[in-house]
């Protein structure tokens, strides 16, 4: 059994080595992961310069291999020639606040776990509910648990398996390694706080992002809903972005039928 590790917080995150701890002795793990906080990355590759890798040393994050580049790169790169073998699972995070909703299509961490799915392989990626790190060891503990009954299930690392791609959210509390899991669909959020202005030393204007929305689709059923009731939220994720349900409709409108 072989697991990549990596995330979107650095490699020096407590997420990161708390999901490595929390690992040890389910197989071989491989720690890759970006030298830097790399949020909101989404999906993206760095194509415009070569990556550099180096090995931590010294600290909790000693042996882990470091990219300077995004969480996608990490993976990519790990699976396209620095690794000597395909993993037989990918796990990404523990992401520092919850990734959620609309949150999957920009997050890093989600990113991560999606690259080692585009090439074929298992991945979960883990967040906790609110940044800070509170409760980020129960978190871990729960993160072993689903890592454990995935792995135990008869189909696991069959030839010929279809792969497959989880979102989990645990909610911050103590005891978020024991509490209920539910399966969820992803929720819709209000859209994003307005940019926040300010302006440089020389005064010119400058913008930040603002904060995200509150969720605007958080009913039953929903990863939003299943946290804030205090379970953990596991999501089945895909890449196709195809309306499915409008491809005749599309046809129709623009005169192909």
């Amino acid at each position: 059994m072989r697991i990549l590790i990596a995330n979107d917080d650095g490699y020096l995150a407590p997420g990161l080595v708390a999901l490595v701890e929390a690992c040890r002795g389910l197989g071989d793990v491989d720690v890759i992961a970006p030298e830097q906080n790399a949020s909101g990355m989404s999906n993206s590759l760095t194509l415009g310069r070569p990556l550099s890798v180096f090995e931590a040393r010294g600290g909790p994050s000693s042996g882990f291999r470091v990219v300077n580049g995004t969480p996608s790169d990490c993976v990519h790169v790990a699976l396209t020639g620095l690794l000597e073998h395909k993993p037989d699972l990918v796990l990404s995070g523990i992401n520092n606040g919850e990734n959620m909703g609309d949150d999957t299509l920009y997050s890093g961490t989600v990113a991560a776990a999606m690259e080692g799915f585009l090439f074929g392989v298992p991945a979960v990626a883990f967040s906790i509910q609110h940044k800070g790190w509170a409760h980020i060891e129960a978190a871990a503990r729960g993160a072993r648990r689903v890592v454990e009954s995935l792995i135990a299930h008869p189909g696991f690392g069959q030839p010929g398996a279809a792969p497959w791609l989880l979102n989990v959210n645990f909610p911050s509390r103590p005891d978020a390694d024991t509490v209920p899991w539910s399966t969820t669909r992803l929720g819709r959020r209000h859209a994003s706080e307005p940019v926040i202005m300010q302006k440089n030393p020389r005064g010119e204007p400058i913008y930040w992002i603002g904060p995200s929305g509150d969720a605007r689709e958080g009913g039953a059923g929903t990863d939003f809903h299943a946290v804030a009731s205090g379970r953990v939220s596991i999501t089945p994720l895909q890449v196709d972005l195809t309306d499915h349900a409008n491809l005749a409709g599309w046809s129709a409108r623009l005169g192909l039928e």
